[in-house]
């Protein structure tokens, strides 16, 4: 598959000593980024928003440079050197799902984005919002995001071995990828690729929290798979 062929291609950029393949099947969806598309092939540039709360980002004042979001740009600029690639990250920690559908017109209007990258779901679990009601303010977020003509790509929830037990966040991540589904969006998986990562021994999930390298490493590969599911939806893969 395209996908799978994109992500061997910045893995192998990486460095075979810091590999953090994904299954194809992990980053696959039926859903394609039209606009994505179209601002790449005739516009040669890519404006990308991402919205978040503190999973987003990392701690430290040079901790945007390593997130996701920083090396999301990094990908997508070696995949798709022909075309200016911009990410914009809008986060703030401890906010509902409501309290960020709430900013997401402004924001949207202010940046003029292709594609919104939104990661929701974990405030929601841990505050006790009731999975309908954040089902219910993640449509009314997506629709705001479709009306303005742009693209989205919903992220869920890390995994952490630390947490599962004590917090069930199985009924957001399947309210998430349904409404992906039904809005003709995408779904990263990032709850079940870092567990696929901690099953496979890629990344020691039980250590430390506070290990800042590990962080690092994870961010930059859920960065890099995040670039090769895009591509692969935009049909821009070599």
């Amino acid at each position: 598959m395209a996908a799978a062929a994109a992500l061997a291609m910045l893995n192998g950029a990486a460095g075979a000593a810091d590999t953090c393949a994904v299954p194809a099947s992990y980053i696959a969806s039926d859903n394609e980024l039209a606009r994505v598309t179209k601002d790449v092939k005739e516009k040669h540039r890519l404006d990308i928003t991402v919205v978040g709360a503190g999973s987003s980002t990392l701690p430290g004042p040079d901790g945007a440079n390593f997130a996701y979001p920083a090396r999301l740009q990094v990908a997508l600029q070696q995949l798709l050197p022909n075309a200016q690639i911009k990410v914009v990250t809008h986060v703030q920690s401890r906010q509902t799902t409501a309290a960020m559908a709430g900013r997401l017109k402004k924001i949207i209007a202010d940046d003029q984005p292709a594609l919104v990258i939104w990661q929701a779901g974990t405030f929601d679990a841990v505050s006790g919002i009731e999975p309908d009601q954040f089902s219910t303010s993640l449509e009314g977020g997506v629709d705001a995001i479709v009306a303005s003509g742009a693209d989205f790509d919903l992220v869920n929830m890390q995994f952490s071995p630390h947490t599962e037990s004590l917090l069930n966040v199985s009924a957001y991540a399947d309210a998430m990828r349904w409404v992906a589904q039904e809005r003709g969006g995408l779904l990263f998986d990032r709850l079940s690729i870092m567990r696929y990562w901690s099953d496979q021994g890629t990344f020691n999930l039980y250590a430390a929290t506070r290990n800042s390298d590990m962080a690092r490493r994870v961010h930059d590969c859920i960065g890099r798979a995040l670039a090769s599911q895009i591509a692969d939806a935009a049909h821009l893969t070599p």
